[in-house]
């Protein structure tokens, strides 16, 4: 008796077919968007958790937070625990810092005059304070001046 033949398994993309697509897509992206009228640009610095949320009026000020809002970036070179520290304000409220481990390149920018913004990009109801509050900075270009 002849048995059935099983159906062949699609074969998975390789990965050198799925990276020059999804390199053609960032591509893409890069050269038609800024095409659009309208648009905004924005060259993203870094994504981080906010660090030293639970310090600050965090619990008390976390509901009125939206995705979207602005943060305002201080450098605090004078501050004791880090010399390379950068506040976050929230409506002109401290809520908090860069992390540490990701602030070196930030203040370097920084102190050389680099304006950087900040937006909540983010929000999460978390026991963990590090997982509360995610920020995008980005530096300002020179049209949004």
């Amino acid at each position: 008796m002849l048995m059935p033949m099983p159906m062949p398994m699609p074969m998975p993309m390789p990965i050198r077919h799925w990276l020059s697509t999804v390199w053609l897509c960032v591509l893409y992206w890069l050269i038609a968007l800024p095409a659009l009228a309208g648009t905004e640009q924005r060259l993203i610095l870094q994504t981080s958790p906010l660090a030293g949320f639970q310090h600050y009026a965090g619990g008390v000020l976390f509901p009125l937070m939206r995705i979207g809002d602005p943060l305002i970036l201080q450098r605090e070179p004078t501050n004791p625990h880090d010399p390379q520290a950068v506040r976050v304000a929230w409506r002109g409220v401290p809520i908090g810092y860069a992390p540490r481990a990701e602030n070196v390149d930030l203040a370097r920018l920084m102190d050389r005059g680099t304006r950087i913004e900040g937006r909540i990009l983010h929000l999460q109801t978390s026991r963990d304070p590090w997982k509360r509050v995610l920020m995008e900075l980005h530096v300002v270009q020179d049209d949004e001046r």
